[in-house]
């Protein structure tokens, strides 16, 4: 680690002495190599202060080797197999051979720190690193580590137990289709490949799974912990057949290629009932498939099992105990807001009590509770739903989300009428969600009235445990966030655990604003989100940022995750 950070160094000095950049745009690459989390020369690019050509040759003579042109090489399989694909894509490297126990592999980055440590580290070689354009590395590893489809498919059927034991869960609903379409996608390539792809979703806990059509491929990727990565790329001609194979299982209308279509199947993988909720939107090169994976094994949690902080958890429980009111959940997409409202559905769910939801669309499915999905083709929205609910004897509503002034209207004379109604809102924060209510038209003193409490959340990715770091962090930097000069933090590394991601899971922050008197006082007689912020944060009330940064002081997630996922204002 020394010898390579001395390098890096060294090079920087040559940059200014050469007068290729100067001090003042050194020092501006390396605060912004500290803020993105990126190597210095990846600052250095960013910004414009160097083209990547001129820089292969700054390194070429730095190095003492001349550029290696990559996209003609040869490279064998067991050369390949030394550096995994997860690594190469991650550091732009291209392992090309191997002499006793020196591996040489082209880098655009010869110097990076990070990527030569952990090749060293994961090959049990000493690394001789030779420059290349970071362009035809890209396009070298789509050649070399990237498998064309007949590949795959011949590599999925040696092992195949797994893949055969995947069973469609059929639904009641079946549609006679063309039948030389049909006969076209049943064939076992086709099968094999889709349920492959979504066999590995489960595997690697994805939420989300993308199969889309490019100008030369296919690729699927997968959202895991938030963050989307590509995990396959196979030929453009066999992603028609994909498409129209997750069609039939969706029963949804395999001619069909001009309008966006919607549905779901249910799959029995890896011995777990596994639902997937299908959108297929049609795009210039080709239908692109979105699949949400909720995996029923992993059951519904328990508030206190959200991650949130104990104080949040028990001001939920007991808001959540009320015979009448609202509560809401707040947050940019994929924040876990439903989950949430699930949450309490299962705390204060008993027989004695009658549950009616309306949702879009249903996500889980609850025991012993009336859910609804809205059916925007026949006219059933959220506002519709609600009446007819209202008309049900419901004690509790869960209003899936609140889009516009009908159906928060409807909520709220619910909740003035002895209901306890839980719903979400598109915020980015709990002060915020009352500001924009009104600004929808709600009057004031009737928000003042009905509101219990909001909850405004975030998800964060957790370090990996096995294998994350100490940040050096400069003192300025503490100071900045308030952490004590003594805390360690912490940052991701990557090891196989992870697969090479550093970060391992998720976790919740939250902000939760609860309506007592001082604060309906200023939702009466000011409408203005900072003030409704001033009388929160005086009557104790903690904000996002400082949740989170919380967790990085406790080494449970990095600063870099929580600066992303909130804002200054957020504190």
């Amino acid at each position: 680690m020394k010898k390579h950070s001395e390098s890096r160094k060294n090079f920087a000095r040559i940059l200014v002495d050469e007068s290729v950049i100067t001090a003042d745009q050194l020092k501006e690459a390396v605060q912004f190599q500290k803020e993105k989390g990126c190597s210095l020369n990846e600052a250095i690019l960013h910004l414009g202060y160097i083209d990547e050509k001129r820089l292969l040759h700054l390194f070429s003579a730095y190095l003492s080797t001349p550029p290696l042109k990559v996209l003609n090489l040869v490279l064998p399989p067991e050369i390949l197999k030394l550096v995994p694909q997860e690594i190469a894509l991650q550091h732009q490297v291209l392992p090309i051979g191997r002499i006793e126990n020196v591996l040489t592999v082209a880098m655009a980055d010869p110097l990076n720190v990070v990527a030569l440590d952990d090749l060293e580290r994961i090959t049990g070689c000493e690394v001789n690193p030779v420059v290349a354009l970071r362009s035809e590395i890209q396009e070298a590893i789509e050649k070399h580590y990237r498998k064309s489809i007949v590949d795959t498919v011949e590599e999925i059927m040696k092992d195949s137990s797994d893949i055969k034991s995947i069973e469609v869960i059929k639904e009641e609903k079946e549609e006679v289709r063309d039948e030389e379409i049909l006969r076209s996608i049943e064939e076992a390539p086709v099968i094999k490949l889709t349920n492959y792809i979504l066999k590995k979703s489960v595997e690697e806990t994805a939420s989300d799974i993308l199969i889309e059509s490019l100008t030369k491929l296919a690729r699927v990727r997968f959202r895991v912990d938030g963050v989307l990565k590509e995990v396959q790329t196979f030929s453009r001609e066999m992603h028609n057949f994909v498409v129209s194979r997750i069609k039939v299982i969706a029963n949804l209308n395999i001619t069909e290629h001009r309008l966006p279509q919607d549905g779901r199947f249910r799959m029995n993988i890896l011995g777990r009932e596994i639902d997937f909720r299908v959108s297929i939107m049609p795009s210039a090169l080709g239908e692109k498939v979105a699949l949400r994976v909720l995996d029923k094994s992993q059951g519904l949690l328990a508030i206190n099992n959200l991650g949130f902080e104990e104080h949040i958890n028990a001001r939920l429980k007991d808001d959540a105990a009320s015979s009448y009111g609202m509560i809401l959940a707040c947050g940019p997409t994929g924040c876990g807001k439903t989950t949430t409202l699930y949450a309490i559905l299962r705390e204060i769910y008993t027989p004695e009590k009658n549950i009616i939801t309306v949702e879009d669309p249903i996500e889980y499915q609850l025991a012993g509770i009336n859910q609804v999905n809205v059916n925007y083709e026949v006219g059933l929205t959220f506002a519709s739903a609600l009446r007819s609910m209202l008309r049900q004897d419901p004690d509790i509503i869960m209003v899936g989300e609140i889009r516009d002034f009908d159906t928060v209207d409807i909520a709220i004379k619910a909740a003035l009428t002895g209901h306890l109604v839980l719903s979400t809102l598109h915020t980015t924060t709990a002060p915020g969600s009352v500001t924009r209510l009104i600004n929808i038209g709600v009057e004031p003193f009737l928000l003042s009235s009905t509101l219990i409490g909001v909850l405004a959340e975030r998800l964060v990715r957790k370090l990996c445990p096995r294998c994350k770091e100490e940040l050096q962090a400069s003192e300025g930097i503490k100071e900045k966030y308030k952490i004590p000069k003594s805390t360690a933090l912490f940052k991701p590394k990557g090891c196989k655990s992870c697969l090479f991601q550093g970060y391992l899971g998720r976790v919740a922050l939250g902000e939760y604003l609860r309506m007592d008197a001082e604060v309906k006082k200023a939702v009466n007689f000011s409408r203005d989100e900072g003030a409704i912020r001033k009388v929160a944060k005086e009557r104790g009330m903690r904000f996002l940022r400082e949740n989170g940064l919380e967790k990085v002081k406790k080494g449970i997630t990095s600063l870099e995750e929580i600066l992303k996922a909130t804002a200054e204002t957020e504190m």
